[in-house]
C-alpha cells in the first residue's frame, strides 16, 4: 500500500493505493487550500479504506520545484505522519510528475515539456524524452523566461503544468496541452513503482527538505 501527496502548486492532492492495487484520491485545486486539506484527505482515505500509517510499504511526497507554502506543508506532513515510523519516505521531481502524467494521458508523446509557473515572467521547466515508455530528462530544472519556453516548444510536443495560458497561444495550440487537471498524487504512485531510484528518491523522513529553485537559476 503507497499514500502520495502532492502540494507544489494549488492542487492540493492525496492518493492511496490500497492491497487490490486501486489508486484513490481526493483532490481539489482550491488556491491555499493545502493547510486546510492535505490531512483532512489523508483522513477521509484513511476512514474509507481503513488502513494505518505503519500499513505503507511507502509514503511519497511530491518535492518542488513550486510553490513555497506548499512545499512546506507538504513536507511538514510527511515528518509528522513518519515520526518514529519505520515506513519509507520518497522524493519526487514534480516536474516528473507532470510528465509522467501527459504520457499516462497520450502515450504517443516523444517530448514532454513539464512547467510551473514561476511568477513575473518566468517559469520553472524541465523537458523530458520519452523512451521506451520511461521518461528521461534532457536537463536539469530550470527557471525560464516565459519567451524561451515558447521558443523551444516544437509540433507534437507535450505541454503540462500551470502557467500554461501565460505563453503565447500560437506556440501552444501546436502542442498536446494538459492544464492542472491533469496534476495529480497519482503520478508520484506510477513513478514510485517504475523502482528507479534517481526518480524516486529515498529519503529519511527527518531529514527531508523541498527543493526550491531561485531567481539565481534563470537562464
Amino acid at each position: 500500500m503507497l499514500l502520495a501527496l502532492e502540494t507544489a502548486t494549488n492542487v492540493c492532492s492525496v492518493a492511496f493505493k490500497d492491497a487490490a492495487g486501486e489508486v484513490h484520491e481526493k483532490r481539489t485545486n482550491k488556491r491555499g487550500s493545502h493547510s486546510e486539506k492535505l490531512f483532512l484527505f489523508i483522513e477521509e482515505l484513511m476512514s474509507e479504506h481503513p488502513f494505518r500509517i505503519g500499513d505503507l510499504e511507502a509514503l511519497i511526497i511530491s518535492e518542488g520545484p513550486g510553490s513555497y507554502t506548499g512545499l512546506r506543508i507538504g513536507a511538514s506532513a510527511v515528518k509528522g505522519l513518519l515520526f518514529q515510523s519505520r515506513v519509507p519516505l520518497y522524493g519526487v521531481n514534480t516536474l516528473r510528475s507532470f510528465a509522467r502524467a501527459a504520457y499516462s494521458a497520450d502515450g504517443s508523446l516523444n517530448r514532454i515539456h513539464a512547467v510551473i509557473d514561476a511568477r513575473r515572467m518566468h517559469l520553472y521547466h524541465q523537458l523530458y524524452r520519452v523512451d521506451g515508455g520511461r521518461l528521461h530528462p534532457e536537463e536539469e530544472v530550470k527557471v525560464r523566461p516565459l519567451e524561451q519556453v515558447a521558443e523551444m516548444l516544437q509540433a507534437g510536443d507535450g505541454l503540462i503544468g500551470t502557467g500554461i495560458k501565460r505563453l503565447p497561444s500560437e506556440r501552444t495550440e501546436q502542442a498536446a496541452v494538459f492544464g492542472e487537471t491533469h496534476i495529480s498524487a497519482r503520478s508520484l504512485i506510477q513513478i514510485c513503482e517504475e523502482k528507479d531510484e534517481q526518480a524516486a528518491r529515498p529519503v529519511p523522513p527527518e531529514q527531508f527538505e523541498p527543493r526550491y529553485y531561485t531567481s539565481n537559476q534563470v537562464q
